[in-house]
């Protein structure tokens, strides 16, 4: 899985899976994807 934000206003809020660890960062959606991913940082080096 890539953590990378998640700004993509063409696709459909139903196709976007966020983990649940996503909800510990808040209610706004596109906010919480910066912030997870700035504290989860990348997964492929």
């Amino acid at each position: 899985m890539l953590r990378i934000p998640v700004c993509m206003h063409n696709v459909p809020d139903e196709n976007i899976f966020r983990p649940a660890a996503w909800n510990a960062f808040g209610m706004d959606k596109e906010g919480a994807d910066y912030r997870a991913c700035a504290n989860f940082g990348p997964v492929y080096k």
